[in-house]
């Protein structure tokens, strides 16, 4: 054997052998508007996943697993912060996550991992289709742990401009195929050089406005044309799937390798055949449909294929992988809404001991095991009971027939809420206040950095409307 082969395969082994006294290469996956009701395990009509089924039937299938909220930007900081959405500056689509915030990404580089994120990032406050990030960007990947990041500010289709570093570059093809491979370069460059890694994959699929190939789009001729380009996507999604975990492989780490993946918020109205399955609402809402996700978490040296109803959320994700990394307590802020599911990994552990709470733009809801009290003013005390054990498309309001229940759920919500609070006050912080400059949502045609790009961005579709808003 070749000395250069020898001493590639000798370091691929000692990585591995790292991953296994505890510190395993972690991936985490996000769909953009992936519904509950999108996979073929969970049989969707027209959608075959083969490659999400082979990875639920191999890992742990969540089949009660929360986004952190109905919409996107929130849901990604509770991903990194562990948090509820309000406490980090993150209150809907498009708001920039606070630079206060201890990050998964920082607390696992401190930790000696390779950090890298590739694909949608939607945390530093700009609007509008998805840009490539400035290198300058106060709030970028690399402000929050990311080493090594190639990413765009929101959603993004075939043949996307992506900024790797600052750098713009033009790419060609299918947007989930391009970050799985430009995500596996990073990840084989760590396993040879004997270091973990910890990589971020955010798809910018299947949001709008659906552009997928049409060879992707073949098996779908009879749908309407924005539900074939959209379930096109999803095919190409998954295809990209297929290739990280055959990458994983061939890299000589699956094994070691905890691979994490979810949707970001609920399905998207409008589509046919349906997006929920037969769960009530969409994307927006604080029912089922806009809040339940498909979830799988795959790491086969640690865990045997189950399915399992516990039910989880986005904020479990950093407790979770700082337990298994042993991550010192400081390393993410001591106000915490998710916890750990390590030892749900090994086997069931029996009722949820901590209710999954949200909050988003003037509506509240949580979630206690099978009961889940939503209140869509959260201004006001009334609001829905809900068994969802037994009535999981949320049909039948229990409020009057267990008054006992709502007024304990009650409690809880607003004990929350007031810790929200004083979370959004800056009280979590060391100073205990809120640093100055935070930003305001705003659209990337009203920053004066990108105006230079303007006109030959004029001749991209996923462009052309906004600019020509302006």
């Amino acid at each position: 054997m070749p000395v250069k082969s020898f001493l590639a395969l000798l370091l691929i082994a000692s990585c591995a052998a790292l991953a296994k006294a505890g510190n395993p290469h972690i991936v985490l996956v996000m769909a953009d508007d992936q519904g509950y009701g999108e996979t073929g395990y969970y049989k969707h009509p027209v959608l075959k996943t083969p490659n999400l089924d082979a990875m639920a039937a191999s890992g742990l299938r969540f089949d009660r697993f929360y986004a952190g909220a109905p919409v996107c930007s929130p849901t990604r900081a509770s991903v990194l912060t562990g948090r509820a959405n309000d406490r980090t500056g993150v209150e809907s689509h498009g708001y920039a996550l606070r630079l206060q915030e201890k990050t998964l990404a920082s607390a696992l580089r401190a930790a000696g991992y390779a950090t890298g994120h590739f694909g949608k990032w939607h945390l530093d406050g700009i609007r509008g289709p998805g840009v490539p990030i400035l290198a300058d960007d106060p709030h970028g990947p690399g402000r929050f742990g990311f080493d090594r990041w190639l990413s765009v500010t929101n959603f993004f289709d075939i043949d996307p401009v992506m900024s790797r570093g600052g750098a713009f570059e033009e790419f060609r093809g299918d947007s989930s195929e391009i970050i799985v491979g430009e995500a596996l370069k990073f990840i084989r460059e760590q396993a040879a050089a004997g270091k973990p890694s910890f990589t971020v994959i955010w798809f910018g699929s299947p949001h709008s406005p659906f552009r997928a190939s049409e060879a992707d789009c073949e098996g779908f001729a009879s749908l309407p044309p924005l539900s074939r380009r959209h379930y096109g996507e999803l095919v190409a999604m998954d295809r990209s799937l297929g290739a990280l975990r055959g990458g994983l492989r061939e890299i000589g780490i699956a094994g070691q390798t905890l691979l994490w993946f979810n949707s970001d918020n609920g399905g998207l109205p409008k589509i046919e055949p349906g997006t929920v399955g037969s769960l009530r609402g969409f994307k927006g809402s604080l029912y089922e449909g806009g809040l339940r996700v498909p979830a799988i978490v795959e790491w086969p040296d640690e865990i045997k294929p189950r399915i399992t109803e516990f039910p989880a959320c986005t904020m479990d994700i950093f407790p979770t992988i700082a337990e298994i990394v042993d991550l010192p307590t400081e390393a993410s802020l001591s106000v915490q809404d998710g916890i750990s599911l390590r030892s749900l990994f090994a086997g069931e552990i029996g009722k949820r001991p901590k209710p999954i709470p949200f909050r988003h733009v003037g509506r509240s809801a949580l979630i206690d095991n099978d009961y889940k009290f939503v209140r869509p003013d959260r201004r006001q005390q009334s609001g829905a009971l809900y068994n969802l054990a037994d009535d999981p498309s949320e049909s039948e309001d229990l409020s009057e027939l267990k008054p006992e229940i709502v007024k304990a759920m009650q409690a809880q919500l607003d004990g929350w809420s007031r810790s929200v609070d004083a979370s959004a006050s800056g009280k979590d912080y060391a100073s205990g206040k809120l640093d100055a400059g935070h930003p305001e949502p705003r659209f990337w045609t009203e920053i004066d950095a990108y105006a230079p790009y303007f006109e030959a961005w004029r001749k991209r579709p996923e462009y052309r409307s906004r600019l020509q808003r302006r």
